[in-house]
């Protein structure tokens, strides 16, 4: 007999299952009379359903049948005076534009939050649902009023933005984060839809002034870093600095956020900020790790943006920095780039190995021998050395398997075969690595295998693609421009093949690292009008916006080009960067 009752009550429950799927459908769908016949069917069935009454009251409200709803109102309100349908009938009232009888019921739910603050969110939701805005703002605001243990800030925040109020949103936003610092990532998300790089935009200044004033009457860091993430979205990272300073006198603890800022400025082309801020750190930080990953940040960006008549000096400066600390595991990472800056620019590769395989004479962990041997194999190939090469990359990938050094190693053992013409070879390593965990290695592997199957059938001699390779290597060699004359040779001979848009974008970029900026937008052009449908495309088409934008000051054709991405390139992995960019040089929000 329970067998039966169970089995009965299986069936049933998988009726109405099926039955509130198909009436959910009809209502999704706008099939309202549809929707009406099943949610009757299913309230007769079951009167106390909540969302049965709720769908019900919907469907007729869409067939204009304000009576009927009515009805039913009136009779779940004379079994209980729930405050959620004295907002319905209160709405109902409105649709029907009875707005003295529509206010009456909406007062009368409000007034419940008095005796039962627990009814604020279900009330405060009704009201955002049925975009009855000022209405929700009053529920929350009692609500905390009342009882001020409740923060509605976060539903206050949203609505307010719905509404422009700019000024209170941004508010209710740091009042919400001061009880809830967790969530203060969360809070700069939702302010970053709000503001821009422009310091004089409106939003901005509203939020610049809101925070400074914080600062002047409510001693919190936490207003401090809201500010100086404000300046870093402004590019002012000379004034987010001076608030991370301010930071750092109150809470020493926090120094490693001026490290973050100098990279960030950094990252975004601001050498000499960044410098300032790594010097500061250097001659700040307490701890010796500190202070030579400082020195490490402050010479490689030296290293990156000098002329080749400052290279003597700067390592002149790594060996004043050996002198006070030694050469030492602690002071590895400066000898690998020492001897980085002493092969690839000073071009004495024999002295750069000299000092590697001087720092593997120290103990070291097996990621640190790694490290000094993948830089060894660097400079070989660097010196065209290939065999040599592969060999300290293989014992890379066999001493650290599975690691990102690792896969890394692997990369770099496909591009030296790629050097060397041994195509087949470099491809099957990129096939392994496409998946790689590393989302870069797998980006940039996936790159170079399009690049060889692209190219390695169209010509038998695949003398197109070992010219491409070539220049490529001359690149890595720093042999800049004997890069741009090989590419050339290529785009004069192999007019027409798959390899020109490649050549086009590989030059375009050795255009911009030596500053001949009109010959890089000329072979960006070229791309886009030539080769519209292809894969580098995309590239060609960020990588102008860009050049435009950040370098050659004209807004106007970089925002032409970023629409073109946002409206056209949906599927575009620049689609989120150029979204950012457009909107910020338009000053105004794009859904």
């Amino acid at each position: 007999m329970r067998v039966l009752i169970v089995a009965f009550l299986l069936l049933s429950f998988s009726g109405f299952s099926q039955e509130d799927a198909l009436a959910r459908e009809y209502f999704k769908n706008g099939d309202f009379e549809k929707a009406f016949v099943s949610y009757k069917q299913l309230y007769d069935k079951s009167p106390n359903n909540y969302n049965y009454i709720q769908y019900l009251i919907k469907s007729y409200q869409q067939l204009e049948q304000y009576n009927k709803a009515e009805e039913i109102l009136t009779f779940q309100l004379s079994r209980s005076r729930n405050p959620a349908f004295l907002v319905e009938l209160g709405y109902n009232y409105q649709l029907k534009n009875d707005m003295e009888n529509a206010n009456k019921y909406y007062q009368e739910a409000l007034a419940f939050i008095d005796q039962t603050p627990s009814y604020v969110y279900t009330l405060g939701k009704s009201f955002e649902d049925k975009a009855l805005l000022d209405l929700a703002i009053a529920t929350y605001e009692k609500g905390m009023q009342i009882n001020p243990g409740l923060d509605f800030n976060i539903q206050l925040a949203r609505i307010y933005g719905d509404q422009g109020n700019i000024e209170k949103m941004f508010d209710s936003y740091l009042d919400f984060v001061e009880k809830n610092d967790s969530y203060v990532n969360t809070i700069k998300r939702n302010f970053g839809e709000f503001i821009t790089d422009d310091s004089d935009s409106e939003n901005n200044q509203i939020l610049k002034k809101i925070l400074l004033k914080k600062i002047q009457t409510e001693p919190n860091l936490l207003w401090n870093e809201m500010l100086s993430w404000l300046f870093v979205q402004q590019k002012e990272y000379h004034k987010a600095f001076a608030q991370e300073r301010a930071i750092f006198n109150r809470k020493p603890e926090s120094f490693h956020r001026i490290k973050e800022l100098a990279l960030v400025a950094d990252a975004d082309k601001q050498h000499d900020k960044a410098i300032e801020i790594f010097t500061y750190i250097s001659e700040t930080a307490q701890d010796l790790e500190t202070k030579l990953e400082a020195n490490y940040y402050l010479l490689k960006i030296q290293i990156e943006n000098s002329k080749p008549s400052d290279y003597t000096k700067i390592s002149q400066q790594f060996q004043q920095i050996f002198d006070l600390y030694g050469m030492s595991p602690q002071t590895l990472e400066l000898q690998i780039l020492h001897a980085h800056l002493t092969a690839f620019y000073l071009h004495d590769t024999t002295q750069a190995i000299s000092l590697l395989k001087g720092s593997l004479d120290m103990t070291l962990s097996g990621f640190q021998e790694a490290k000094i041997k993948m830089e060894l194999a660097d400079i070989l190939v660097f010196e065209e050395k290939f065999n040599e090469a592969l060999i300290y990359y293989t014992q890379i990938q066999r001493n650290l398997k599975n690691s990102t050094l690792s896969q890394e190693a692997r990369y770099k053992v496909a591009k030296t075969s790629y050097y060397k013409g041994d195509f087949k070879w470099a491809e099957s390593q990129l096939t392994i690595l496409k998946s790689s965990t590393s989302q870069l290695i797998a980006n940039d592997a996936l790159d170079l295998m399009l690049l060889i199957r692209d190219n390695k059938y169209e010509d038998s001699t695949q003398t197109a693609l070992k010219l491409y390779a070539k220049a490529d290597l001359l690149a890595f060699q720093n042999k800049t421009n004997e890069a741009i004359a090989l590419l050339a040779i290529i785009l004069e001979n192999h007019t027409g093949k798959s390899i020109e848009d490649q050549a086009l974008f590989k030059q375009a970029q050795l255009y911009e690292k030596t500053n001949q900026y009109d010959l890089a937008v000329a072979n960006y052009q070229s791309i886009i009008t030539n080769y519209a449908d292809d894969i580098l495309a995309d590239d060609a088409y960020f990588h102008l916006a860009q050049l435009y934008n950040q370098v050659l000051d004209q807004p106007e054709k970089a925002k032409d080009l970023y629409e073109n991405i946002v409206f056209n390139h949906q599927d575009s992995i620049y689609f989120v960067d150029a979204r950012k960019a457009y909107r910020r040089l338009r000053g105004d929000d794009i859904n």
